[in-house]
């Protein structure tokens, strides 16, 4: 073997070593990007649980962070926060002194605090047919709701059902409550809402004042775990005939309507994000920050407010975060949770009207944003208002801004109480509308008046609003991780909502990109060398 034919088959091991070490390198380095947030995990609402998944992907996507969480219910949630066997939960409510069903007093061991995360309304999905078609426009005032969840009325023609639907001719035909079998938020935010609000009828079935996470099926009613659950009974086949509540997200999900509840002001009202934000205006907010309770909100004004566009059972959930380490919570993973709260809080509640959501404003955000500061690891840093792409709110506007409540249409003529009724449908079934088959009126929820708090608008208005809304490309939809697919130019007119999507940050050439290119040019050159050097000493040899 000649020297020279010596050194290219060195210079050959050399590559060959050199590209698996870079090889080795860049596997190592691959997941660097995803090891930079150790994994959380959290349990509890499946209230909240269709905007925590879609917000879990986009972090997934983006961040190369992992969140695991399991919609398990509220009840078991806080269980599991104070076993110390997850990292966060999420819940309706806080936790409690006096469970209802007499279990042990609700004290974690560790320090806490309640965190906003996302606002939406406590709808009432059913499947209902008239001569073999289907109901979409359904109207229910509260007492009637409260009777159907109570066992006083038993049948959808019932005179009180009947006289909130002067559109429709109401089916003989057996009402199937569909209620939670676990314990949950949605039921106890429900529960507090009738024993608030018709405490006689409430007490008399329940055995007592007072909300309930456990719900007493009796009669008809059918018990379901947990959201999926009683939105899936009642989109069934089997399922004619039945109602539940639930969150509005999943019926949007399920392709089925919810029913449009009357207001205190006279009007029928579907809990759009519009709704739910002008309803929350009047929520009233433990503003303490000593008090265990700080952030948790009372809702009696808003089940009454007086403005026309409100929605009754409006509320927000909250993520219980911990504000001290302990067996299974470490300042490592304490970044992961402030990074995904602050994501959260911001660029996440654009995604909360399409997700079926109603997206957070200022004055939760900047509370929100003080609570992540106490979380160990997340570095005392919250959310810098004048750069958070929140839709509810721009560089410079005040703590109580709020441009989903300002831009909030008037509801339509025939969402009044009264002889008429809207034929439009709602939720997932928006775009099927219900012929009148009642001796009432017909009529559109595209009739509804302009923007304002003031008094009723006219159809001219919502006409325009719509026409600007399809000029400029209507809702914006999104993909699972989070990319906008389709829809306007970042602005929802005739939903209220102003934003921007939001971009995926370009983290530049970084480590593992510059391994990459390293490794090509390694492998390239094992490849094309020694065949040419191999070449050039056989002419060599052969002159």
């Amino acid at each position: 073997m000649t020297p020279t034919l010596r050194l290219v088959r060195l210079l050959a091991a050399a590559v060959a070593s050199l590209l698996l070490a870079s090889t080795v390198a860049l596997g190592a380095a691959a997941p660097a990007r995803a090891d930079t947030y150790i994994p959380i995990t959290g349990t509890g609402s499946t209230w909240s649980q269709n905007a925590l998944d879609q917000w879990r992907k986009n972090v997934a996507a983006n961040y190369g962070m992992t969140v695991n969480y399991s919609g398990v219910g509220s009840s078991a949630g806080r269980r599991d926060f104070i076993a110390q066997t997850v990292d966060f939960a999420v819940s309706e409510i806080p936790f409690q002194a006096a469970p209802e069903d007499g279990s042990a007093p609700e004290q974690p061991t560790t320090a806490y605090a309640y965190m906003p995360i996302v606002a939406g309304g406590t709808s009432f999905m059913y499947n209902l047919q008239i001569g073999g078609k289907r109901v979409t426009n359904l109207r229910l005032s509260g007492e009637v709701i409260t009777k159907i969840f109570t066992g006083a009325i038993t049948n959808w023609n019932d005179p009180a059902i009947q006289a909130d639907n002067p559109g429709l001719a109401m089916p003989d035909k057996g009402i199937v409550p569909v209620v939670r079998s676990d314990g949950s938020g949605s039921t106890a935010q429900f529960t507090l809402w009738m024993s608030k609000q018709y405490p006689a009828l409430w007490s008399a079935y329940n055995g007592g004042p007072g909300l309930t996470s456990q719900y007493k099926p009796t009669g008809a009613m059918k018990a379901q775990n947990g959201s999926l659950g009683v939105a899936g009974y009642v989109a069934q086949g089997y399922g004619e005939g039945a109602i539940t509540y639930v969150e509005y997200s999943y019926a949007k999900n399920s392709g089925f309507p919810v029913a449009k509840v009357l207001n205190n002001s006279g009007y029928y009202i579907e809990p759009k994000a519009t709704s739910v934000a002008v309803a929350l205006l009047q929520a009233q907010i433990n503003q303490d920050p000593s008090s265990p309770d700080y952030l948790t909100q009372i809702l009696d004004n808003v089940y009454n407010s007086g403005d026309p566009r409100s929605y009754p059972l409006s509320s927000y959930s909250y993520m219980i975060i911990p504000t001290a380490t302990n067996t299974v919570f470490t300042a490592e993973k304490g970044n992961t949770l402030g990074t995904f709260a602050r994501y959260m809080l911001c660029e996440g509640q654009q995604q909360a009207d399409t997700l079926g959501y109603s997206p957070l404003p200022m004055n939760l955000v900047i509370a929100g944003s003080d609570q992540i500061k106490k979380i160990p690891g997340a570095g005392s840093t919250g959310v810098d208002v004048n750069s958070c792409n929140n839709p509810t709110f721009s560089p410079g506007d005040g703590p109580e801004s709020n441009a989903l409540a300002k831009t909030a249409p008037q509801p339509a003529p025939c969402d009044k109480q009264g002889p008429d009724q809207c034929v439009t449908g709602t939720g997932g079934a928006a775009e099927t509308p219900t012929d009148t088959t009642g001796t009432g009126n017909g009529g559109s929820s595209a009739d509804a008046g302009s923007a304002g708090s003031g008094g009723g608008g006219t159809g001219a208005a919502a006409s325009g609003a719509a026409a600007q809304a399809a000029s400029s490309g209507g809702a914006a939809s999104y993909d699972e991780n989070g990319a906008l697919i389709s829809g306007g130019s970042g602005t929802v007119v005739a939903g209220g909502a102003v934003s921007s999507p939001f971009t995926l940050p370009d983290p530049g050439m970084g480590p593992q990109q510059w391994l990459m290119v390293a490794a090509g040019v390694l492998l390239l050159a094992a490849v094309i060398v020694p065949p040419l050097a191999s070449r050039r000493l056989k002419r060599g040899g052969r002159s």
